[in-house]
């Protein structure tokens, strides 16, 4: 900010005050204050009046008092004429520091003279700083263009700081106070209770809810003491939206002394005023949390008597824990009221270290659902209403009755997946409770159905107690039996049901699917892309190409066969280099360690596939790679590894490796990328140890004891000990606790001779 616009800053404040004593003194005269403000006039008219040289001050005064009279007017309107003229020094002559100033009525002379000393001050100032622009104007410059150009850069910071101070100012909207990201945390820092809606100017509720939202803030505004109701467009206040957790419009939420209390009920003023003014109370606290907290100490006695549970171990300093927190608490708090309760509980796994290992937690947050203390995988939804529909599904029956013959005829031919079906005398059936158990264990992929009809039984042609697996029509063949069954003994474990159902769950030549992924995780997997649609318009195309591959599957029973449609798994076939083959079929081999094999593209019969197997089974064929090119120059303190030189400089047997796995668009994996140059530095010079990192997700992995789930990833690959790499579980990924994670396992670490 320019000097000129210092002053001009300065007068403008005072002006009400300057203006107020003015009109008093014009008042007791008799005389009219005629209203004014601010004018650019000032600038010019001033300056025609001339200029006298610097006094002995060396500050500089206006030729004339006139001269001063005018800015008076111009700056402050007539009521600043008034002023000046009543309080001007007798002589005409303004002096610092003098004392000719007249007699004030009243008891407050000294008062007045301080308040007439600083306008003074501030007036002559504002006609120096005039008399040197005009100079300035008067006289050739050859900088002059420069000098305007840093006038308006100075005006528009001015504009800037205006704009910022409307930011941080609290406007009111028909009683509803605005927040914006600038002014937030000043406004709330003092006060007890705030009420915030969170909205977006485009959604139709929002409207709907603003009447009502205004009602509220009318309300609680006379309150003893007003609450204070407040609005934030989360469309353009995005650090608070964010800040909120907010997803949806509009989002109450009521801050009780700086802390977070979510509003769950109806968006009404009753509703809302209620919780409010219940919240404002001096003596109100948050209810304890619902979500149960396990240690080593309580785990076994919780989890072993509860029929079904959910618990969560994450880390405190954990992003993806902190965003599913808020979440997890409403689930727990909605399950607690169904009937009968299901419990919900957290393990912070960094400081049960010994739960975590038991349950071989190594990310976070990691869900699992406990039955009567025995674990299962969760693979349901984060949030609120997902956690609770899919608990509550869990905690039903895991197999559904069938009760008439003609479910299991519908099965046979419309279904497209296995059909396991338990055939028992009764509920008490030993038997039945075993299958029970099974199906607990494997409810997350296969769906499981039991009967106690005799009919049933007479046409699976089998008796009770057994279990019965089989595929519908349409995956049935010449080749495979058309049934597993299984006796189901007293004696029989439920490991050994579930062993079968999964045993027995793929054909011959199985449709693989984006959805049953898991089920195709045996390797070799040899998979033929097309066109796959079972419809019935298309059944005939689609079985034609897979009866080809069922001719050759049967003679490779080691090996794993299926179909899969092309556009399901277009990402697959541009890694394996076959999505522009021309060819109407493709194939490839998926092998063990994440080796591909991609089949020449040629026209496609049982013959060419037959010999591609067989190819495959003698070593005959190399395994296709995706790899970035390998880097030119790779001197720097962080190696780059890529798809084609994993083998090289990773699992070299003569060195220890620390590989980091990123992923471009990880926030988590830039943030590390500074700290990791340092270790690299830092270790540079040490020939046995190499510092690397891998954009996992432009290259392969070539071997599958380096799982990646999440980035970053970490990984320690001792020398002489490849296949047993070492994962980096610290939350702290800085210099220090890595530097130690390499101190620790490092098998020899020794330096070059050049820093020797």
């Amino acid at each position: 900010m320019s000097v000129l616009q210092k002053i001009r800053r300065e007068i403008d404040d005072m002006k009400p005050t300057l203006n107020a004593r003015a009109a008093g003194r014009a008042e007791e005269a008799g005389e009219e204050v005629p209203r004014g403000g601010w004018c650019r006039r000032a600038w010019t008219r001033t300056a025609a009046l001339g200029a006298r040289a610097p006094d002995r001050t060396g500050i500089g005064q206006p030729a004339s008092f006139p001269a001063l009279q005018l800015i008076a007017r111009e700056v402050f309107g007539g009521g600043g004429a008034v002023f000046l003229s009543r309080w001007a020094p007798r002589d005409r002559s303004p002096r610092f520091g003098s004392a000719q100033w007249p007699l004030v009525q009243g008891g407050h002379a000294q008062h007045h003279r301080d308040e007439a000393s600083k306008a003074w001050m501030l007036v002559l100032l504002l006609a120096l700083a005039q008399l040197l622009a005009v100079a300035s104007a008067g006289a050739p410059d050859e900088d002059s263009s420069d000098k305007e150009d840093a006038i308006e850069e100075d005006e528009e910071e001015d504009e800037d700081e205006d704009d910022d101070d409307d930011d941080l100012e609290v406007k009111e909207e028909n009683g509803v106070l605005i927040l914006n990201d600038a002014n937030f945390d000043n406004f709330v820092a003092d006060k007890d209770t705030v009420l915030l809606e969170f909205y977006a100017p485009w959604c139709g509720h929002c409207k709907q809810f603003a009447p009502e939202y205004e009602k509220i803030a009318a309300t609680l505004k006379e309150n003893d003491p007003p609450i204070p109701v407040a609005k934030i467009d989360a469309t353009s206040e995005s650090a608070l939206a964010s800040r909120f957790d907010v997803s949806g419009y509009p989002t109450i939420k009521i801050l009780k002394k700086g802390q977070e209390v979510d509003y769950e009920g109806s968006r009404t003023q009753e509703e809302i005023v209620a919780k409010v003014k219940e919240v404002s109370q001096p003596n109100w606290t948050p209810p304890p949390e619902v979500t149960l907290v396990l240690t080593k100490d309580n785990f076994d006695e919780v989890v072993n008597d509860a029929d079904i549970i959910l618990v969560e171990f994450y880390a405190p300093w954990c992003g993806h824990c902190k965003k599913l927190a808020p979440e997890y608490e409403k689930a727990a708090k909605e399950l607690s009221k169904s009937s009968p309760p299901i419990p919900l509980a957290k393990v912070d796994a960094i400081a049960e270290t010994d739960l975590a290992k038991r349950f071989d937690v190594s990310s976070y947050p990691t869900l699992k659902i406990f039955r009567k203390g025995k674990a299962f995988s969760y693979n349901g939804p984060r949030e609120k209403y997902g956690i609770v529909d899919y608990m509550m599904e869990q905690s039903g029956p895991p197999s559904k009755q069938i009760l008439a013959l003609k479910q299991v005829q519908e099965f046979l031919k419309d279904r497209d997946d296995v059909i396991i079906i338990g055939v028992f005398k009764s509920e008490s059936d030993p038997a039945y409770q075993l299958y029970q158990d099974a199906a607990n264990s494997l409810r997350e992929d296969y769906k499981f159905h039991h009967t106690f009809s005799t009919e049933i039984a007479k046409f699976l042609k089998v008796s009770l107690g057994k279990l019965v697996v089989m595929q519908p029509e349409k995956f049935q063949s010449k080749y495979e039996p058309k049934s597993y069954v299984m006796d189901i003994k007293d004696s029989t474990e439920a490991a050994a049901i579930a062993e079968h159902v999964v045993k027995h769950t793929l054909p011959l030549v199985g449709h693989r699917k984006a959805a049953d992924a898991k089920r195709y995780t045996r390797r070799p997997l040899v998979v033929v892309y097309y066109s796959v649609d079972f419809s019935f318009d298309y059944r005939a195309a689609t079985q034609f190409w897979r009866n080809k591959v069922l001719e050759v599957a049967k003679d490779f029973p080691e090996y794993t066969f299926a179909v899969a449609d092309e556009e399901d798994f277009a990402t697959e076939l541009k890694d394996l280099g076959l999505s522009e083959s021309g060819e109407e079929v493709n194939a490839a081999i998926l092998d063990e360690g994440g080796r591909r094999f991609a089949m020449e593209p040629d026209d496609f019969d049982a013959d060419a596939l037959r010999d591609f197997v067989t190819a495959f089974k003698k070593g005959k064929l190399k395994p296709v790679i995706k790899s970035q090119p390998v880097p030119k120059n790779n001197k720097g303190p962080v190696k780059v590894v890529v798809g084609k030189t994993f083998d090289s400089i990773v699992m070299d047997p003569k060195k220890d490796v620390l590989i980091e796995f990123y992923a471009p668009w990880c926030g988590h994996c830039k943030q590390l990328e500074p700290v990791y140059t340092s270790l690299g530095k830092k270790y540079k010079g040490h020939k046995n140890l190499v510092i690397a990192k891998m954009d996992a997700t432009a290259n392969d992995v070539t071997s599958d004891r380096y799982k990646v789930e999440g980035f970053p990833t970490i990984y320690f690959a001792p020398s002489g000990d490849k296949k047993n790499p070492i994962k980096f579980e610290d939350g702290n990924r800085d210099l220090e606790h890595l530097s130690k994670f390499i101190e620790e396992h490092a098998t020899k670490l020794s330096r070059t001779k050049e820093e020797l």
